[in-house]
């Protein structure tokens, strides 16, 4: 598996590279925003692992700008800034997940491992339907009446499993241990976020709402009622 790591800090990112690849991982390095872009989309990687502040453009602005060329590769966002705000802004930019620092490697590596398994390509012939919302697993192509609709390797894994589970109500903990598959801190909303991101994307420019909120429990994919 190969990775862009793109860190301005030399021992940071020496430290990154190692430990990735000990874990037998191909990994390459960029120290700023510009050659991370550069490198981001000319070669084929199955994670990027960016850091928030890097010089000449920084993280954030770099996922929106990847995200812009329509480049889906899972990107990890490393940050000093650990507060909500921060991490929504991260998401909002294009970012699949979020470590902050000072960080346990172990635990960036399950990370990485986490948002590669999420890309990885499905056994052939996998569709999921409800009313005139379309999953290929093959192809990660998502429709909505003939529409298209582009979606983050984090959306795309979320929809996933609402589309699997559709008819049941899901809550935060079981969405946070079944898509993201980690223990994330139950008092972060990276949940709510993401639904609404969904939302907004298989929802909003529709007349018939599929995603609902149930208020107190969580959350529920499901058929329109009938009229």
């Amino acid at each position: 598996m190969k990775i862009l790591v793109i860190e301005d800090e030399p021992n940071v990112a020496a430290f990154i590279k190692r430990g990735l690849q000990e874990q037998t991982y191909e990994v390459e390095v960029a120290y700023d925003g510009n050659m991370g872009k550069k490198l981001a989309l000319q070669n084929e990687y199955q994670v990027i692992v960016m850091d928030v502040i890097l010089p000449h453009l920084s993280g954030l602005d770099l996922c929106r700008q990847l995200r812009q060329e329509q480049l889906r590769t899972p990107i990890l966002l490393l940050t000093a800034l650990g507060t909500t705000d921060d991490v929504v802004d991260g998401l909002e930019a294009g970012a699949d997940d979020y470590l902050p620092k000072p960080f346990k490697f172990r635990e960036l590596v399950a990370r990485v491992r986490a948002l590669a398994r999420r890309a990885e390509p499905q056994p052939a012939g996998n569709l999921l339907r409800l009313s005139d919302l379309t999953m290929n697993l093959d192809t990660k192509e998502v429709t909505r009446a003939s529409k298209d609709i582009n979606l983050t390797a984090r959306e795309f894994a979320l929809l996933e499993y609402f589309l699997k589970k559709q008819g049941k109500v899901l809550s935060r903990v079981d969405l946070l241990e079944n898509v993201w598959d980690l223990n994330f801190d139950l008092g972060s909303n990276v949940v709510d976020v993401y639904v609404n991101y969904l939302r907004n994307k298989i929802d909003k420019d529709f007349p018939v709402k599929l995603l609902h909120t149930v208020v107190g429990m969580g959350y529920m994919l499901r058929e329109p009622e009938s009229a």
